[in-house]
């Protein structure tokens, strides 16, 4: 990326991860119906299982990561993050490639995507008030603000684009969606022109416990999930909801909590950035593997069915 570009990113690094946001918002809404909501009605246990894993099981394996670790601020402050955003969208898309309920993955994302509204800022004042600069006081009323302005609301506009052009919903959903992916890229390059992502001068140590973090998550998320007796498909629902978090949100309030200073370099936030790429690029890695695994294991039950 050229001396200009950098500059020109480094001026509107924000609003580069706003539309981003926005835009993959807009493509989950592109697939959301009304009814899609009602179905929570219908499998409380399901849907209370999965927003306990969400709002409370994840925090707590965070806050062990914190607690037991030797990590620096900054990749603790990537965790608490990590651990304070809701599902992402691909959460939907995994669940539906393991073969697992779709309807189920996609009521937990849009609940706990409102529900996040409250529970994010105090997550993170809960997880990570101590390691911030002493200075520094939570933004919880602009965090609230930028959730509702840029998760919820393009959330509602996608429903809206569904509900009144059905046959062109799909293929605005899957524009949004690039467009985001794309904001994403430009993000990482970016940050990497601007020499903010240096992987090299992380310690192998931090990066393996970074590494360990998501494993914990999709341990704990496919044992305790499957102790509370569910169908394997909305256990395979809840095990992508645990392990794929919504990334785009988590660099919004990345950049919320460390608005960039141009000239001025931040190594604080520059960990924090690089925890969240990392995470954002293992999580798929696992998604894959989750998916490989439940396909095969569905397709073992569908056999012993079928000779039965």
């Amino acid at each position: 990326m050229g001396a200009e570009m950098v500059q020109w990113y480094l001026e509107y690094e924000y609003w580069v991860t706003v539309v981003q946001l926005v835009l993959a918002m807009l493509g989950m809404g592109a697939g959301l119906r009304v009814a899609d909501f009602q179905k929570v009605v219908l499998q409380p246990k399901a849907v209370n299982i999965g927003l306990l894993m969400q709002l409370v099981i994840v925090p707590l394996v965070a806050f062990g990561f914190i607690v037991f670790t030797h990590l620096p601020a900054g990749m603790i402050i990537g965790i608490a993050i990590i651990a304070a955003i809701p599902g992402g969208t691909s959460s939907n898309i995994f669940t539906f490639m393991a073969r697992g309920n779709v309807p189920l993955s996609i009521s937990i994302t849009a609940l706990t995507s409102v529900a996040c509204l409250v529970t994010t800022p105090l997550i993170l004042d809960f997880l990570i008030a101590e390691y911030m600069p002493d200075s520094f006081t939570m933004p919880t009323l602009r965090i609230a603000i930028e959730i509702g302005l840029c998760l919820l609301l393009p959330l509602l506009l996608g429903m809206v684009v569904l509900r009144r052009f059905p046959d062109y919903a799909g293929r605005f959903s899957t524009i949004c969606v690039r467009g985001s992916l794309l904001g994403i890229a430009l993000i990482a390059a970016g940050s990497i022109g601007a020499g903010r992502l240096n992987i090299g001068d992380t310690p192998t140590a931090d990066l393996v416990t970074l590494l360990g973090f998501i494993i914990g998550l999709t341990v704990i998320g496919v044992g305790l999930t499957k102790a509370f007796g569910l169908a394997q498909q909305d256990n395979t629902a809840i095990e992508m909801e645990v392990v794929v978090r919504n990334i785009n949100l988590g660099l919004l309030l990345k950049v919320s909590l460390f608005p960039l200073v141009v000239g001025e370099v931040n190594a604080l936030a520059d960990m924090v950035l690089l925890s969240l790429l990392l995470y954002g690029a293992w999580q798929l890695i696992m998604g894959f593997a989750l998916i490989f695994w439940r396909r095969n294991s569905t397709r073992g039950t569908s056999q012993t069915v079928t000779s039965a």
